[in-house]
């Protein structure tokens, strides 16, 4: 479906993850699964924090938007993130800051995931891009 709309997933590049309290146990599958491909992992401090409790690798900590430079816009400006898992919070800082993060991810045509569901579905969608080649047939053929 990210396909079909125009977005290319990324087959390898940097990660950025942050996510809720209550969505830090999940998330931690999909975070070994995207070092397990290959990527590099970038997560707030929170994220951070609690995936390198949980065993994952790799993870570097990157600052929210208030909390100064550089930050995840700054990162997509530069080309250093191909990939973002956020799943949103809905309080003030995520209003303000959350808002931000995804509409600029919009922007820069990075593909962005909100959801545990759409993250690992995304992380299975890569792991098939590296191990075989995309065809595209026209319906058509089919038919």
């Amino acid at each position: 479906a990210q396909i079909a709309a125009g977005m290319r997933l990324p087959t390898e590049g940097t990660a950025y993850m942050s996510m809720t309290d209550a969505q830090k146990e999940g998330s931690v599958a999909v975070a070994k699964a995207l070092v397990q491909l290959g990527f590099k992992l970038v997560a707030t401090k929170g994220t951070c924090d609690f995936l390198k409790q949980q065993g994952v690798a790799n993870v570097e900590t990157v600052l929210k938007l208030h909390e100064g430079r550089p930050h995840g816009v700054d990162m997509m400006q530069n080309d250093e993130i191909q990939l973002i898992i956020i799943t949103p919070s809905g309080d003030e800082v995520d209003s303000k800051d959350g808002l931000i993060l995804r509409r600029k991810a919009l922007a820069y045509k990075i593909p962005l995931v909100t959801t545990l569901s759409a993250a690992r579905a995304i992380t299975e969608s890569i792991r098939a891009m590296q191990n075989s080649k995309l065809k595209m047939e026209p319906l058509q053929d089919y038919f």
